[in-house]
């Protein structure tokens, strides 16, 4: 049975109104289980678009590779 993997850039809305930008690594144990890291950038973005462009130019991302929370 497949599982769910999270997708590797995770932009979440804080209370004042900043957007955090969150890295998760995904890698399996033995048994094919994913075992998901998750690294907070410990800069905060004035919007979800800022924080695309931060993962874009810093760690290579590609569109559809983001979540929002």
């Amino acid at each position: 049975m497949p599982r769910e993997v999270p997708k590797p850039y995770l932009i979440a809305k804080e209370e004042d109104g900043r957007f955090r930008l969150t890295v998760r690594e995904t890698r399996y144990n033995s048994q094919g289980y994913p075992l998901v890291t998750a690294t907070r950038v410990a800069e905060t973005f004035e919007s979800a678009n800022a924080a695309r462009a931060h993962a874009r130019e810093t760690f290579g991302a590609q569109p559809g590779q983001f979540a929002a929370k």
